[in-house]
């Protein structure tokens, strides 16, 4: 299978990502902008969702319509900045369930340590869109989906506003059956695994705590 990585590259997109830049941007405006651009993101995640139809009587006429098949979508978390995702996202899907992965990255190791896991329990024969704003090292989302693999969800998709060229590769080795969807592709990781240009710590400018 090939490794699949699909840039949003929509002028609202691209426009709203250079505002989040700027370290100038307030924790309200960041707050804000990240859950606009995360709608953006579900939007196109959510592209091949499967459709059936159902009757439907208009003013003037009944017609077969297409809708949603299948069971509700499950939007994952990976605390805590995905919960920034997580909101725009269900800003578009307000029925979708929601699951939530604690990790923190080892600052020695950079590797993901998890402290809290709470999904839904029947993940079989459901959409999976997994969310966090950076793709790094990758080692978070890559713990993330190697757990969310164990219930067997019918399908899975990682979303995040940022990813690198580390990050994918690192990803993708793990895991090349899941798709990334993001905003945009930056440079490089520098030496501490923060990307570069990037915009910073997306958890400390979303909740204000640096």
């Amino acid at each position: 299978m090939t490794p699949s990585v699909v840039v949003v590259d929509h002028p609202l997109v691209k426009h709203k990502l250079t505002l989040m830049r700027a370290k100038e941007t307030s924790t309200a405006s960041f707050r804000a902008l990240l859950t606009e651009i995360s709608m953006l993101l579900a939007y196109e995640a959510s592209r091949d969702m499967k459709l059936g139809t159902k009757t439907v009587e208009t003013p003037l006429a009944t017609i077969e319509a297409p809708t949603l098949e299948g069971k509700k979508v499950v939007l994952i978390a990976i605390l805590r900045a995905g919960l920034g995702i997580l909101d725009g996202m269900l800003e578009l899907m307000p029925s979708a369930r929601v699951g939530h992965v604690g990790l923190y990255r080892d600052p020695k190791t950079l590797l993901a340590v998890e402290y809290y896991y709470k999904v839904p329990s029947d993940l079989s024969d459901r959409d999976v869109l997994v969310c966090d704003p950076m793709l790094a090292t990758g080692n978070s989302a890559i713990a993330a989906i190697e757990r969310i693999k164990q219930s067997r969800p019918g399908s899975l998709k990682f979303i995040c506003l940022l990813a690198c060229p580390e990050g994918i590769k690192n990803f993708h080795e793990a895991h090349p059956d899941v798709p990334i969807v993001t905003a945009a592709i930056d440079e490089r990781l520098n030496e501490h695994g923060y990307i570069v240009p990037g915009l910073g710590d997306a958890g400390d400018r979303l909740f204000g705590t640096k």
